[in-house]
């Protein structure tokens, strides 16, 4: 079954069913072991008992064990970024013969050691170079639209570039 295949039904529902599309993810964190302040874990609600551990970046005082935070989000532009390639190339029936998607971002860790108004929390830029090679037959008019395709259809690439609004609770509570 082809990727066109699978998703032929999904867009047939989607036009015929248009509260079906309504899909609401969720990830939950605060399993991990309290009494250590430098790791977390989170866990996707699509994948139950699946966990991401991660802790915080040496640069603020962790242990550079397992991969921060920020980390995680380059990472999620990297794996949408090919998996989104991965599908276009699957639909329009290219090979691909190698890919390759590196990730970077610019971060100063003294805001986040709250060490001036000055130095800002967060990361400042990021930038993703991607590097695909098709079999050599395939026609460059179909590469540059596999790419302005995989460009056009990156969720986690448009969400980043956009923007979007991000609500916050935060609640306190004594323990019993």
């Amino acid at each position: 079954m082809t990727i066109r295949e699978t998703q032929r039904h999904l867009r047939e529902r989607y036009a015929t069913q248009p509260a079906s599309f309504a899909i609401q993810l969720r990830v939950r964190g605060g399993s991990g072991d309290l009494s250590d302040p430098l790791h977390a874990e989170v866990e996707p609600a699509s994948v139950p008992g699946t966990k991401w551990k991660s802790g915080a970046h040496p640069a603020v005082g962790g242990e550079g064990d397992a991969p921060c935070s920020a980390d995680l989000l380059l990472g999620a532009l990297a794996a949408c970024q090919e998996i989104t390639l991965r599908m276009v190339a699957a639909n329009m029936g290219i090979e691909l013969e190698e890919l390759q998607i590196d990730v970077e971002g610019d971060w100063d860790p003294r805001g986040t050691l709250a060490m001036g108004r000055e130095f800002p929390v967060g990361l400042t830029g990021i930038r993703c170079r991607t590097r695909v090679v098709v079999h050599e037959d395939e026609p460059s008019d179909r590469g540059d639209r596999l790419l302005r395709s995989a460009e056009r259809y990156c969720v986690v690439l448009n969400t980043l570039r956009q923007g979007l609004p991000v609500e916050t609770t935060f609640e306190l509570k004594a323990a019993d």
